[in-house]
């Protein structure tokens, strides 16, 4: 993407352009993608509502393009979320394929009832495959807008319930216990131990290679994500996939130069890879 179309889709008035048109797509698409169902369903409504409803998908597919655009811009300053990013680059062009197919059946439809012919084999077969399409575009905008609330709204569900956690004490075995780690970005499993920070070879973080305990060198440095597993906007299979293992290239060909990863995986540090 340009630094003009960066610009386009960045902000307006100061605020970014993501959040203000994402809801335009996850409402618009899925209430016209159903009502095309309906009226694939149901004909005989075609010929008062067709318009409307086509209207209302063109207007919806745009709505997700916008939204894909304004997502890679505001991406670029804060981060992506992987989940949120591969279903929002899917969704326009299965809308524009939906709107070709629901377009197409409409003007069947119509040339079929001007005829008086009832429905034709080409009628029901566009109907049918517009009422498939309608449907996975359905799915995916929920799974769009479920993804990109758990990236908007995740940390503040975590933060919420941070101060109902007690700490552990210092001689309590779970506060040794490895994998726990503290609100404190510089804390670790070891903290028990007086250490704050430590040297750690790869072969030690092979140890920690599981949900219970996972731990990743990245860029030289050792991190525990086991509290972050379940936490990841991307689902916890992408943390788990890091777990025991240098993890650099994963990381940086998925988040490299963004900031927020890079900050949000600096509050899991541990110490250095030895």
């Amino acid at each position: 993407m340009t630094t003009l179309d960066l610009n386009l889709f960045d902000s307006i008035a100061g605020l970014p352009v993501h959040p203000l048109v994402v809801h335009f797509a996850v409402v618009l698409l899925p209430l016209a993608a159903l009502a095309l169902v309906i009226l694939v369903i149901v004909p005989r409504w075609a010929d008062r509502f067709g318009w409307v409803t086509l209207a209302a998908l063109a207007g919806g597919t745009a709505a997700a393009f916008v939204a894909k655009e304004s997502g890679e811009a505001l991406a670029a300053k804060i981060g992506e979320p992987a989940a949120h990013a591969t279903y929002g680059d899917w969704l326009p062009p299965l809308a524009v394929a939906l709107l070709l197919v629901a377009v197409g059946w409409f003007i069947l439809h119509r040339r079929a009832a001007k005829a008086g012919r009832g429905r034709t084999a080409g009628v029901i077969v566009a109907g049918a495959l517009a009422a498939v399409l309608a449907l996975g575009v359905t799915g995916l905008t929920v799974a769009v807008g479920h993804t990109g609330a758990q990236a908007a709204w995740g940390d503040v569900e975590a933060e919420a319930a941070a101060p109902a956690e007690t700490p552990a004490p210092a001689d309590s075995p779970s506060a040794s216990a490895a994998g726990s780690t503290s609100a404190s970005p510089t804390a670790s499993p070891t903290a028990s131990s007086g250490a704050t920070a430590g040297s750690y070879s790869l072969a030690e973080v092979a140890k920690h290679a599981d949900a219970n305990s996972c731990w990743s060198a990245v860029n030289g440095k050792v991190y525990d994500l086991t509290k972050w597993i379940n936490q990841h906007p991307g689902g916890p299979r992408r943390i788990l996939a890091m777990c025991g293992k240098d993890a650099s290239d994963a990381f940086n060909g998925q988040h490299g130069g963004q900031a927020r990863p890079e900050k949000e995986l600096a509050g899991f540090e541990i110490g250095t890879l030895s």
